[in-house]
């Protein structure tokens, strides 16, 4: 499933290239949070106009939790994951962080069930 949340899906194509480990750190993360290095430059060079690259997006059930409206990099991220039937799985189950911060460190976290 394919859907246009932005103008222009700038990071699409550098989120497709992370899948597979983000998939893995999602795994991963049952057992305690992930963090996983990008290269800041690979973001600047697909929107060198972006002023900030740092985000945060909670997702249960293939949807963002919190508003990610003025995030692109949040909302491409959030497209790429709806793609998958894995990542889909397992944000049918449980609540995922991401967050990436100023360092162009993408941190995942699985939160706790509700109980």
């Amino acid at each position: 499933m394919f859907f246009n949340v932005t103008a222009g899906n700038f990071y699409t194509p550098l989120w497709n290239k992370y899948r597979p480990a983000i998939l893995q750190l999602m795994v991963a993360s049952a057992d305690e949070p992930q963090q996983y290095k990008l290269y800041g430059h690979e973001f600047k060079a697909m929107n060198p106009k972006e002023k900030g690259y740092a985000f945060t997006l909670q997702v249960h059930q293939g949807k963002a939790v919190n508003n990610i409206r003025s995030s692109a990099i949040a909302q491409d991220l959030l497209g790429i994951l709806g793609q998958s039937k894995k990542a889909s799985e397992l944000m049918g189950t449980y609540t995922y962080v991401f967050t990436m911060d100023k360092q162009f460190v993408l941190h995942v976290s699985k939160l706790a069930e509700a109980s």
